[in-house]
């Protein structure tokens, strides 16, 4: 007779364990297996059993460690070993988290499978930098999308950004350039805020202002690295971050005058 054990998709939020779930954190402690990927900080493998199994299947830019049906089949083969199996996602695992594909392929199979909710990085990233996603006199819609260079040229972004809208864009780091250029081609200012948030809750985070104009040149210069998110929006304006237009501003003001 087939063992059946138990299956949860669940949020590890965007890296600092004290924002996890209590609910997240009791299951973690509870598993005998954690799937993970790539997004998940260190601090919350702390609270897993000492004898729990982990299983990268970090994926990264240009290098899957294990196909996405993989994962799924995975999942499945462990739930039937009678094994208690936490897939912990980076985030929420239905924000760009592949997390529906997940639990379609356990509902496929028979398999029960709960879903724990996890603070989104663009929530996370944005709470740090006190920055609002939406703001009565600023923002009355937000937007998520995704920036992979996959598609990208046929993405419908009009209408996401511009005055009274936020648009967050996660995986945007290395099409940054392409992004700005897209949203200026639709019809948002070139002087619209960007607010570039790497690592967000993480140690060495950051957060950055800019210019949509200047984002591209931004992230190149700044050496910016996943994970990051992007903030388009007015609001971007109030983040508690670094501004670096006004920095290089007067550093190219220090050059010519004596002080």
């Amino acid at each position: 007779m087939e063992q059946i054990g138990e299956l949860w998709l669940v949020g590890a939020g965007p890296g600092d364990p004290d924002l996890l779930t209590l609910k997240a954190a009791r299951l973690i402690a509870g598993a005998d297996v954690l799937v993970h990927d790539g997004l998940v900080g260190d601090g919350i493998f702390a609270l897993a059993r000492a004898d729990a199994e982990l299983i990268s299947v970090e994926k990264r830019r240009d290098r899957h460690s294990m196909p996405q049906q993989e994962i799924n089949a995975l999942l499945v083969r462990l739930v039937r070993e009678g094994r208690m199996v936490v897939r912990l996602k980076g985030g929420d695992p239905f924000v760009f988290g592949r997390g529906g594909e997940e639990l379609e392929a356990a509902r496929a199979a028979g398999i029960a499978c709960g879903v724990v909710p996890g603070i989104s990085a663009a929530n996370g990233c944005a709470a740090e930098a006190g920055l609002p996603l939406t703001h009565r006199a600023l923002a009355s819609a937000v937007s998520f999308v995704a920036g992979t260079c996959q598609g990208l040229k046929e993405q419908d972004w009009r209408g996401l950004a511009g005055p009274g809208r936020t648009l967050v864009i996660y995986m945007g780091v290395t099409t940054a350039s392409r992004i700005a250029d897209k949203l200026i081609a639709d019809g948002v200012s070139p002087d619209m805020p960007v607010a570039v948030l790497e690592r967000g809750t993480l140690p060495g985070a950051r957060a950055i202002r800019t210019l949509l104009a200047e984002l591209g040149d931004v992230v190149a210069r700044e050496a910016v690295r996943s994970p990051a998110v992007l903030v388009v929006g007015r609001v971007a304006a109030l983040a508690d971050a670094e501004d670096v237009m006004a920095r290089d501003a007067v550093r190219e003001l220090q050059e010519y005058v004596p002080w």
